[in-house]
């Protein structure tokens, strides 16, 4: 009588945990293929939908920080989120000064909640980059694939981790 009890409550339990998320087995992580970097791109996301969001770099300089102008010339550059809603999401982007080859010599993300600049252009912002050698730069690009959200991996959160993650931002050396 009791095996017939546990096969009876058996399935209608199993059924609640795999809903919820507790198992172990639904659970798989995957990155995005990283995009084409440029100057002008369009943003999309982890699935390579586009966002309707273009982002591109205005200008870049050599010159010293302003906060720490004996550190020497670091990337001053300017960029500008075209599409972005202030109300909707705030997309992200990695900005990546490279040298003649397009070998990264320094990286950082950049959101379009950074670009608030003057009135008469309220688009843009600017950053700056500290790379070891800037008489290597020769351009800034930015790689389309948003990095605004990234949802938990499984290892962290097994019930509501998993899913596509935007690429791993690229690192010194990397090519692009």
């Amino acid at each position: 009588m009791v095996s017939a009890r546990v096969f009876a409550v058996a399935p209608p339990a199993l059924a609640i945990l795999a809903l919820s998320g507790c198992s172990s087995w639904g659970c798989t992580d995957t990155t995005a293929e990283r995009g084409k970097a440029a100057a002008r791109v369009q943003v999309v996301d982890t699935y390579k939908q586009p966002l309707h969001v273009t982002a591109s770099v205005v200008d870049w300089r050599l010159e010293p920080h302003p906060q720490v102008p004996a550190e020497g010339d670091w990337v001053h550059f300017r960029f500008r989120f075209d599409g972005a809603d202030a109300y909707s999401f705030d997309p992200a982007v990695d900005a990546c000064a490279v040298d003649s080859r397009r070998v990264v010599v320094g990286c950082q993300t950049v959101s379009s909640s950074e670009a608030f600049g003057p009135a008469d252009d309220p688009l843009t912002g600017d950053n700056w980059l500290a790379v070891d050698h800037p008489e290597q730069v020769a351009a800034v690009l930015l790689i389309p694939n948003d990095q605004s959200y990234d949802r938990p991996t499984c290892e962290r959160d097994i019930k509501d981790g998993g899913g596509m993650h935007p690429p791993e931002p690229p690192g010194r050396g990397d090519r692009l």
